[in-house]
């Protein structure tokens, strides 16, 4: 190695509290554009025992000691902390061989995953460092003994080893989800373009936002470090499927039953309706959609499109609109201006993804592309990792397995024609699993048909047409709201999508107990729990003083035929069973029946009390179900409970602190039967910030 090599910067590896360097000259990276040697990376030296053993004692119980909310407002902090800095990334991003707009989908697209999990942690989840899970299950006659789920952290630590092509969001997608779950991480980017995640990294730790060993950065090889995975442990996966299938057999993963969660490369496929001809929106939208995931990241994305599949009267239609789409790219230094496609991210994907083009032409025709000439602004290249989109065509799709096996990850993919629906649902499932399918049309029957038909080897499904073109995120772009993954080749495994994948960092326990036991555990109010009542109202408590299991039983009232009469006229509801007995006949009714809202109405002005007190206002109504007629000459009473306490964030000093209360509503008759239950929320205030 000359010396200019070895003077190179080393890319550091953040373990055990500081920033190691690892031993001898590593890995050397390049710009993917130039061929310029820019960083060494190496993590030789690095104990793996240690550094996993390190993560689960030190990061793990300060995590596991913050709420949900507290771990999401720590979200939303590094979220605005990495937006002031994104300047420096869009800089680095470029040596990887993306464009601004790659570079925006990377970095702003990681730091938009950190908000979106700010909010679902606060708004979504309890302020509390547990998840209870779903309803009570009764487990006995007299309801003295009942099941429940609750979910509580992981205590051991996540490793996630990312892929090349999204050195920011891959990171922070994976990362968002385990810190609200309350469980540390390591992440081990893809050496490749890891100069730009340890850029970001450094920043993260510079900042303070995260407790210590919260997260923790190696940059190069693996080495030993799956050895050491313990039961607690999650391992995730984002690469080729090959690497997945050899990760996932390390002794230690079996041996431990660790959650091994993988999302692979797959050959996603997009599918143009027969309605979408020439001269419609939706063939345009298509044409456009194959042509942006050919180009974008150039075309190294895990969704990209890399089967198209069309009506066999419009494969030539649809292959002059893209050569002509695709005669207008312009490929080269992503620093240049005009430059709509960089690079690969190194010279060893142009090598492999030149090999597997060489593959697919022997059994598919070539539509567009030269892999040898092409034209470049700006880059090297011979020493840069350049390669032009190339679209080929496959003349037998349901005989030749091909393009349905192979993928060559980069700006390829292959058009292939369908008769009807049920051939375009059958080559959509010959990928054998993907992570995404699309479809373009506007005739919902078709997209009904086929939506049903391929679901089952897709992750996710995206239709698109005029009706949504102008606000749909597109093909190839996961939401952290929605689920990412996919089955069979695609991995069989799920990121992200919403809470869904902070559950995936937790343990799922069920408990079983009496329900003033399982009240006192989740905090959360079990019908048939002891209740305490005092002579102070509850709506004359503060936040503070409010307590689960905190009762009020009212006086009762007596509902009568003026009540129903009166209802109605105010709320113009004059539905027949309430308003003519004459109709009854062959209803569930054997009267004129009160009105469900009204028995709701009149419930709160039996529970509310109306002096000017520490209840601020009414915040809303989650569930209400009414189960008993009531007629005239009912007598009903009201029990209400608190159910649920979450402490909102006090977001100015203007602002009055308090807190959402979940009050437990039961509607009884003068049988003792519940006519009514639900659930409404006022705001509380607390006494102090």
């Amino acid at each position: 190695m000359s010396n200019v090599q070895t003077d190179l910067k080393k890319l550091g590896n953040y373990v055990l509290g500081r920033w190691e360097f690892g031993e001898g000259d590593g890995q050397l990276l390049f710009d993917a554009s130039t061929g310029e040697a820019i960083a060494r990376a190496t993590t030789q030296g690095l104990d793996y025992q240690d550094i996993l053993t390190y993560g689960r004692k030190t990061g793990g119980p300060k995590l596991r000691a913050m709420t949900f909310h507290e771990r999401g407002r720590m979200l939303k902090a590094l979220a605005m902390y990495l937006t002031e800095r994104k300047k420096t990334y869009y800089a680095l991003s470029a040596a990887t061989g993306a464009t601004k707009v790659d570079s925006w989908i990377d970095i702003d697209g990681g730091i938009g995953n950190l908000f979106v999990y700010a909010s679902k942690g606060r708004r979504e989840l309890p302020n509390t460092p547990f998840y209870v899970d779903g309803n009570p299950e009764m487990l006995s006659k007299e309801g003295t003994f009942i099941g429940h789920h609750i979910a509580v952290p992981l205590e051991g630590i996540a490793i996630h080893i990312n892929a090349f092509n999204f050195p920011v969001w891959g990171m922070l997608e994976k990362i968002a989800v385990n810190l609200l779950a309350g469980v540390p991480c390591l992440v081990k980017p893809a050496t490749l373009t890891s100069f730009l995640t340890e850029l970001v990294v450094r920043d993260i730790i510079a900042s303070g936002i995260l407790p210590e060993s919260a997260l923790q950065l190696v940059c190069g090889s693996a080495g030993n470090m799956l050895d050491f995975v313990q039961s607690q442990d999650v391992v995730t996966l984002t690469g080729s499927a090959e690497t997945g299938y050899k990760l996932r057999a390390n002794p230690a993963i079996i041996r431990n039953s660790v959650r091994f969660n993988m999302e692979a490369d797959s050959l996603n496929c997009c599918i143009l309706g027969p309605d979408a001809v020439p001269g419609t929106l939706e063939f345009d939208l298509f044409v456009k959609d194959v042509l942006r995931e050919m180009t974008v990241k150039a075309g190294q994305k895990c969704t990209a499109i890399r089967r198209a599949i069309v009506p066999n009267p419009l494969i030539e239609e649809v292959s002059k609109a893209l050569i002509a789409k695709l005669s207008k790219n312009t490929m080269g230094d992503p620093r240049q201006e005009g430059v709509r496609m960089g690079p690969l991210a190194g010279k060893s994907q142009q090598t492999d993804v030149r090999e597997k083009v060489q593959q697919l032409l022997a059994s598919c025709q070539l539509v567009h592309g030269d892999l040898d000439h092409y034209d470049l602004m700006g880059g090297d290249k011979e020493k840069g990792a350049f390669l032009p989109p190339i679209l080929l065509q496959s003349l037998k799709p349901l005989e030749d397995t091909t393009a349905h096996t192979l993928e060559a990850f980069g700006p390829v993919s292959t058009l292939m024609g369908y008769d009807s629906t049920e051939e375009a649902i059958a080559l959509a499932k010959m990928g054998e699993g993907s992570l995404v399918g699309s479809i373009v049309s506007y005739d919902n029957a078709f997209v009904k048909e086929v939506v049903l038909g391929s679901a089952c080897m897709h992750g996710r499904l995206l239709v698109n047409n005029r009706d949504c073109a102008k606000e749909s995120t597109g093909h190839g772009s996961p939401m952290p709201h929605l689920v990412h993954g996919g089955p069979g080749r695609a991995g069989g495994g799920e990121e992200m999508g919403g809470i869904r994948g902070v559950m995936h960092y937790m343990q799922r326990t069920a408990i079983q107990g009496s329900p003033t036991t399982i009240m006192a555990i989740t905090q959360v109010y079990q019908p048939g729990a002891k209740r305490h009542e005092d002579s102070i109202h509850p709506f004359r408590k503060y936040f503070e003083e409010l307590q689960i299991g905190d009762s009020l039983t009212t006086h009762k009232r007596t509902v009568t035929e003026t009540d129903i009469v009166n209802f109605a006229n105010i709320s113009g509801d004059n539905f027949y069973a309430h308003m003519d007995e004459t109709s009854l006949e062959g209803t569930l009714f054997e009267k004129r029946v009160a009105h469900g809202y009204f028995i709701l109405s009149a419930a709160a002005g039996l529970f509310v009390e109306p002096k000017k007190g520490p209840v601020l206002a009414n915040y809303g109504l989650e569930e209400c179900r009414f189960t008993k007629p009531v007629y005239v000459g009912s007598t009903i009473g009201v029990r209400l409970t608190v159910k649920e306490k979450i402490a909102q964030e006090q977001k100015t000093e203007e602002d009055i602190p308090r807190g959402i209360v979940k009050w437990h509503v039961e509607v009884y008759d003068e049988t003792d039967e519940v006519v009514a239950l639900a659930t409404i929320l006022t705001l509380v205030q607390r006494k102090e910030a």
